[in-house]
């Protein structure tokens, strides 16, 4: 009996270590429910709201290729009108229903990130938008959670200017049907985004 159960041990063992490696190796997705794309506009000079996109989702590989989708008909300002205007006059959902990010982190980053450990970082990304890509770059903090959860979120603000992706037409309908007297081209974003295995 004993002769068996050692026989077995190196074999439960292999197991193990690759299960823990398979672990190791699975994607990280981005969780929708706990994770929010917010952005801030700017009318009349000095009105400033908070909007957010109730959609998101993406994934982040062991070799660290990072990418996220912003589903842009999911835009809540809190007023459904303007949902449906910012929906078709300025994101044209119908030919671009997306935004998405697409970027390398280091992997020896996160490897080496201890649980109950945060880290700071800049990442490079491309933004996809509106027919239009652009490199950008993003000050992040990386909070591990646990062997299976972490958090990631800007630092600071990341200024997204109209002109870069062709909206300035868009914001120009919805600052003349609204009857504003301007509405900022230069619109910060911040997010919250929470990863799992």
């Amino acid at each position: 009996m004993m002769k068996k159960w050692l026989t077995a041990l190196p074999v439960a063992l292999v197991s193990t270590a690759l299960l823990s490696a398979s672990a190791f190796a699975a994607d990280w997705q981005v969780k929708q429910g706990h994770s929010k794309v917010s952005f801030i506009s700017v009318k009349k000079g000095d009105i400033a709201e908070v909007h957010d996109f109730k959609q998101v989702s993406g994934s982040l590989t062991p070799e660290g290729a990072f990418n996220l989708t912003i589903e842009l008909v999911s835009v809540d300002t809190g007023i459904e009108i303007r949902d449906e205007r910012m929906q078709t006059m300025l994101f044209e959902v119908a030919k671009y229903p997306q935004v998405k990010l697409n970027s390398v982190i280091n992997p020896k980053l996160l490897a080496d990130l201890s649980v109950g450990s945060t880290l700071m970082t800049q990442i490079d990304g491309t933004i996809d938008l509106h027919g239009k890509t652009r490199q950008m770059s993003f000050d992040v903090l990386v909070a591990k959670l646990s062997d299976t959860k972490m958090v990631v979120s800007s630092l600071a603000p990341v200024i997204v200017q109209a002109n870069d992706f062709d909206l300035v037409e868009g914001v120009n309908k919805l600052r003349e049907i609204a009857g504003l007297s301007s509405i900022s081209l230069a619109v910060p974003v911040s997010f919250v985004l929470t990863l799992s295995q």
